[in-house]
């Protein structure tokens, strides 16, 4: 009776050790995919970052261009006013014109782009009618120049 119940006895140890075995594996690949998870969030987080940097950065390339811009024409109106006639009929519309690119150049570099888009959505909102047909009128005009 001794030899049966030894091969029962070691079924059942090597069962307990199977058990354990599996119970150990089940662990380790619990913990393996929660470190996958923390790194796939550590990275999400870091693209997350970087995107946001980017973004930024043209952000802030886009606004020095723009007070660039508004420089640029404010030297465009010393130019015009120097070079042109400085009397009479020509003489006005000449100052009209530096004044015009002198006026834009200062909204511009005061403004900036945020501050335009603003201004933009402001007199859309106190102008609806108006800004959809100017809107149209614009679709339909690079509608025919694009067909062409």
């Amino acid at each position: 009776m001794s030899n049966v119940t030894t091969p029962r006895k070691e079924m059942q140890t090597a069962g307990e050790k199977l058990q354990q075995a599996g119970s150990h594996v089940g662990q380790a690949a619990q913990e393996t995919a929660q470190a996958a998870g923390q790194k796939a969030q550590d990275l999400a987080h870091t693209a997350g970052q970087k995107v946001q940097e980017a973004a930024h950065a043209a952000g802030q390339k886009a606004e020095d261009a723009t007070a660039s811009l508004g420089s640029g024409l404010q030297t465009a109106a010393e130019k015009v006013r120097g070079a042109g006639p400085h009397e009479g009929i020509l003489g006005r519309a000449t100052e009209a014109v530096a004044g015009v690119l002198d006026q834009g150049g200062k909204y511009i570099e005061k403004k900036h782009l945020t501050g335009m888009a603003d201004d933009v959505t402001e007199v859309i909102k106190r102008n609806p009618i108006p800004a959809v047909l100017i809107a149209v009128g614009l679709g339909f005009l690079l509608g025919r120049t694009l067909r062409s």
